[in-house]
């Protein structure tokens, strides 16, 4: 039974990554906004199992209450107060999509570097039997990252004032 549960958990782990990896790629592929956001979503959602997974089931319920459930919700309704007739939305895929790939490429060939030289020096091991911490994630949240929450609100409020001025620009040139 217990050999069954693992190989569950690898097969779950396999497909959450999967399909994350997929919705990232449609985030830069997709050109209509609303497809976009319902992406990133699956993306962020996806994110969350694997995190629930791999036991930081606190920083899985973030994932998906903070994210998934107020900043998405929020760009979704920044979306739906744009305007769906932009010619921009037209295309099916994105001008980004080659350079996307290629940062893509970058970060995949980094990330196989530091694996291969953790596995060297067994530092992965190392930190993966120490664990995981309410406590230290709260004192470096609330100590150190404290300021970058903070503007990071700021930023989405400025977004959406932008989108709004934005979108009261268009309505007076065009009637």
């Amino acid at each position: 039974m217990t050999w069954l549960l693992a190989n569950l958990e690898t097969i779950l782990l396999a497909i959450f990554g999967v399909s994350a990896l997929v919705g990232g790629v449609l985030v830069v592929m997709l050109r209509q906004p609303m497809r976009v956001a319902m992406a990133l979503i699956s993306t962020m959602i996806f994110l969350g199992g694997i995190y629930g997974l791999l036991g930081v089931h606190f920083i899985a319920a973030f994932q998906v209450l903070i994210y998934v459930g107020a900043v998405m919700v929020f760009m979704v309704y920044v979306i739906m107060l744009l305007d769906p007739r932009d010619p921009a939305t037209r295309r099916r895929f994105s001008g980004l999509v080659i350079p996307g790939v290629a940062v893509a490429a970058v970060v995949a060939g980094l990330l196989i570097r530091g694996v291969a030289a953790d596995a060297g020096t067994g530092a992965a091991a190392a930190g993966a039997a120490r664990g995981f911490s309410l406590a230290e994630f709260a004192s470096a949240f609330l100590n150190k990252y404290w300021l970058h929450f903070e503007l990071t609100s700021v930023l989405l409020l400025a977004a959406v004032v932008a989108a709004i001025a934005v979108i009261r620009a268009n309505r007076e040139d065009h009637g």
